[in-house]
């Protein structure tokens, strides 16, 4: 009878022996993985101007859409042509979008005379213009075709660089050819300016 249990503990501890062994040699050997995060893209920068209230350049990520640049925007004025625009392109890193007017939408003028008010404009920017002095638009600032209706930084920028670049204008008709001034816009400011 002992030799039976002697027996039959040993026979166990060979099993627990040999299951041991088993596990150690299935333990892995090497360096273990360590996860990291997925690289991110940079984000990519878009210039939104003319028919949204908030023009300004904006950052999305990579995939973004034109609709999602008009709503970071604040979206369409009342006075925007959206079906000029594709809503469903790609946006691209760099690159301008221009929201255009509805043909003589832009920008709306008030019941007085004197003063010229854009779309969306807020009370806190005064976007009155002096009608009594002319500007010369071979002479004048940034800051003198920053207050003429529907010329913003942007565009007043585009005319100082235009002029610098191919001279002086001729006629005030010639403005027209500066990117961002079309005729509606000169429509709003051929009373306003000169050139001499």
């Amino acid at each position: 009878m002992k030799n039976v249990l002697y027996a039959l503990v040993g026979v166990m501890a060979g099993f627990a022996l040999a299951g041991l062994l088993f596990f150690i040699s299935r333990i892995p050997s090497g360096k273990p993985i360590v996860l990291q995060s997925a690289p991110t893209k940079a984000p990519i920068a878009v210039h939104v101007i003319g028919a949204v209230p908030r023009p300004g350049l904006y950052e999305f990520s990579e995939g973004a859409r034109v609709q999602d640049a008009i709503d970071a925007a604040g979206g369409l004025l009342s006075g925007a042509n959206v079906n000029s625009v594709n809503l469903a392109a790609l946006l691209e890193d760099g690159q301008q979008l221009n929201i255009p007017f509805k043909d003589g939408a832009s920008p709306e003028t008030t019941s007085s005379d004197d003063e010229l008010v854009l779309p969306g404009a807020t009370e806190e920017r005064d976007l009155t213009v002096d009608t009594g002095d002319k500007i010369n638009i071979n002479t004048a600032s940034l800051e003198e075709f920053d207050s003429l209706p529907g010329i913003g930084p942007t565009i007043a920028q585009r005319i100082v660089d235009y002029r610098t670049e191919n001279g002086p204008f001729q006629t005030i008709e010639d403005i027209m050819n500066v990117s961002g001034v079309g005729p509606s816009t000169f429509d709003n400011i051929k009373d306003l300016i000169i050139a001499q």
